[in-house]
C-alpha cells in the first residue's frame, strides 16, 4: 500500500511539471509571433491591414517568379520574403565579367527588394525627366546648389584693386565644384536649354522603342518594327543611316547624349533637324555654341544616377521612355544568354557594364511590367506577354506596397499621391512661361521650330495625357537627391490655365 501511494504521489508531482513545459511553450510561440508581427509591420504587432498588403504582395511575387521562370532563359527566382526576392543564373553560366578591385568574377546570383523597385519605377511613370527653370525656383537653394553642378567649367571675373594698381583676377571653378553667387550669370549658361516648365508629360505617347548600341543588333532585323513606335530614343553616337537601317531602323526622336557624346552633337544629328537632344549630365560654354547654331531642341535630363542594377546611359533613357510613354520596348541591351564579351553594333568589341547583373536586373524590369525586352532569342518565339503580370495586379502591388511603406512609417494616409513630396513650389499663372534660348542664337536656330514641344498647346495632347494631368491635379514631380522616393519637388500649376 505504501508503495502504491508513493508511485500515486510521484505520478502527481510529475503532472504538474508537464503543464508547465507546455504553458511555457505557448508562451515562447506568442513571443515569436508577436517578433514576427513587430518586424513585419515596423512599429507595434501586425494589423489587418498590413496582413492585407503583405497578401497582395506575396500574391504578386509568385506570378514574379513565374514570369522569370517563362522568360527568363534559365534565370529562375527565389522568393525570401513578400518583398525580396534573389535572382539566380544556372550552374555553369560563363561569368566573364572580371571585377579587378575585389578580384572576383561577377556573382550568378543577386538579390532585390521587388517592393521598393516597384515604387520606384511605378514613380517614374508620373515623373518630370527634363530639367527645368520651375524645378531651379522651387528647390531650395536650386539656382545657388544646383545649378552650379550643371554647369562644367563655370567662370567668375573679380575686378581687384591693390595699391592703386588695377588687375583682373578670372577664378575658374569646375563642374559641381561651387555654387552659382551670380545667379545672372548661371542663367546664361543655362537659359539656352532650360524651359520654363515640363516639354514632355506623362503618357505623352502610347508606345516607344528604347534602342541600345548592342552588337546582338546585327543578328536580328529589328528594323521596321523599331520605326513602328510613336517615338525612338537613342544612345550616344550610335549611327542612323542605311548602313544599319534593317537591323536598328531610321526612325530619330530623342537621344540621350553623354557629356563625351554631346561634344560631336553636330556629326551625331547628321543633318537632322528635329531629334531632341538630352545632355545627361552638364552643359558647357562649347556646347552652347553648338546649340546655337542648330535648329534641334536641346535640353538638360533632371535626374539622378542609378546606382542599383543595370547602370549607364540605356537606363537613363528607360527612365525619360517611362516618363513620357505608356509602353517602353527595348532593343539591343546584350540580355540573351551565351555572349562572350561587350559588342556595339557599329564598332569593335570592347568592354562596358557588369553584363550579368544588367541581364538580371533587366529580367526583373521586365517582370515588374516597366519594360518589354527585344532580342535575337526571344524574336524566334512568340511575343504575347500573357507571362508578364497585369496592370490591375501591378497597380495593386504598387498600392499595397506604398500603404505597407507608409504604416511602417508612421504616415497612413498622408497626401495621397503626393506623399512623396518633401519640397512643394508654385507657378505664377499671371506672367507668361519663359521658353528655353537666348539672344544670341542664330538665325538657324531663332527661325527654326526647336520650341515646339514646349508650346504645344494643351488640347493637342493624347486624351491619356491630359486625363493623367488632370488626375496628378496639375502637380509636376521632379526627382531632387538621391535615389530617396520620398524627395521629390513638386510643383503646382493651376488647371485653369492649361484646360
Amino acid at each position: 500500500m505504501r508503495h502504491h501511494k508513493s508511485s500515486s504521489h510521484g505520478t502527481n508531482s510529475r503532472r504538474p511539471t508537464f503543464l508547465h513545459l507546455i504553458c511555457v511553450a505557448a508562451i515562447f510561440a506568442l513571443l515569436v509571433f508577436a517578433l514576427q508581427s513587430t518586424f513585419l509591420s515596423g512599429s507595434g504587432p501586425i494589423s489587418n491591414l498590413n496582413r492585407e498588403q503583405v497578401g497582395i504582395l506575396s500574391d504578386f511575387q509568385s506570378h514574379v517568379q513565374q514570369c522569370v521562370a517563362n522568360r527568363g532563359f534559365g534565370l529562375t527566382a527565389q522568393i525570401i520574403d513578400h518583398c525580396k526576392l534573389i535572382l539566380k543564373f544556372p550552374e555553369g553560366t560563363n561569368s566573364t565579367w572580371y571585377n579587378a578591385q575585389f578580384k572576383i568574377f561577377e556573382p550568378l546570383e543577386y538579390t532585390y527588394d521587388v517592393c521598393e523597385a516597384i515604387l520606384l519605377w511605378e514613380q517614374y511613370r508620373n515623373m518630370t525627366t527634363v530639367l527645368t527653370r520651375e524645378y531651379l525656383d522651387a528647390r531650395p537653394d536650386g539656382w545657388l546648389d544646383y545649378a552650379a553642378k550643371r554647369i562644367a567649367q563655370l567662370y567668375y571675373i573679380f575686378f581687384c584693386f591693390t595699391s592703386a594698381i588695377f588687375s583682373l583676377v578670372i577664378f575658374k571653378f569646375d563642374e559641381g565644384a561651387d555654387k552659382c553667387y551670380n545667379r545672372t550669370l548661371c542663367e546664361e549658361h543655362l537659359n539656352l536649354l532650360l524651359p520654363g516648365k515640363p516639354p514632355f508629360r506623362p503618357r505623352q505617347f502610347r508606345t516607344c522603342a528604347v534602342v541600345g548600341n548592342s552588337g546582338d543588333l546585327l543578328k536580328t532585323e529589328f528594323g521596321e518594327e523599331i520605326d513602328s513606335h510613336d517615338v525612338v530614343i537613342r544612345d550616344n553616337e550610335a549611327p542612323v543611316n542605311q548602313k544599319y537601317a534593317k537591323y536598328v531602323g531610321l526612325k530619330r526622336d530623342f537621344r540621350l547624349v553623354v557629356r563625351g557624346a554631346a561634344r560631336n552633337m553636330v556629326t551625331i544629328l547628321n543633318g537632322s533637324t528635329d531629334e531632341v537632344l538630352i545632355i545627361k549630365s552638364v552643359t558647357h560654354r562649347d556646347f552652347n555654341a553648338m546649340i546655337k547654331s542648330i535648329p534641334n531642341p536641346v535640353y538638360l535630363f533632371q535626374g539622378i544616377v542609378l546606382r542599383r542594377g543595370a547602370k549607364g546611359t540605356g537606363m537613363k533613357s528607360i527612365e525619360l521612355a517611362l516618363s513620357m510613354c505608356d509602353i517602353v520596348n527595348i532593343y539591343g541591351f546584350t540580355v540573351d544568354p551565351g555572349y562572350t564579351e561587350w559588342t556595339r553594333y557599329f564598332s569593335t568589341p570592347r568592354k562596358g557594364h557588369n553584363p550579368l547583373q544588367g541581364r538580371a536586373y533587366y529580367q526583373l524590369l521586365e517582370c515588374l511590367g516597366v519594360i518589354r525586352i527585344h532580342s535575337p532569342m526571344r524574336a524566334e518565339r512568340k511575343q504575347d506577354w500573357s507571362d508578364v503580370p497585369s496592370r490591375e495586379m501591378i497597380s495593386r502591388a504598387h498600392a499595397a506596397a506604398l500603404r505597407l511603406k507608409r504604416s511602417q512609417a508612421s504616415q497612413v494616409g498622408g497626401l495621397g499621391q503626393f506623399g512623396s513630396c518633401k519640397v512643394w513650389g508654385s507657378v505664377d499663372e499671371s506672367s507668361s512661361v519663359p521658353i528655353s534660348g537666348s539672344p544670341d542664337m542664330s538665325d538657324v536656330r531663332k527661325n527654326s521650330n526647336y520650341s515646339k514641344w514646349e508650346v504645344m498647346p494643351f488640347e493637342s495632347l493624347r486624351k491619356e495625357t491630359r486625363d493623367h494631368y488632370l488626375q496628378m491635379e496639375g502637380v509636376s514631380l521632379y526627382k531632387m537627391d538621391g535615389n530617396k522616393l520620398d524627395d521629390l519637388v513638386c510643383v503646382k500649376h493651376s488647371l485653369k490655365s492649361e484646360v
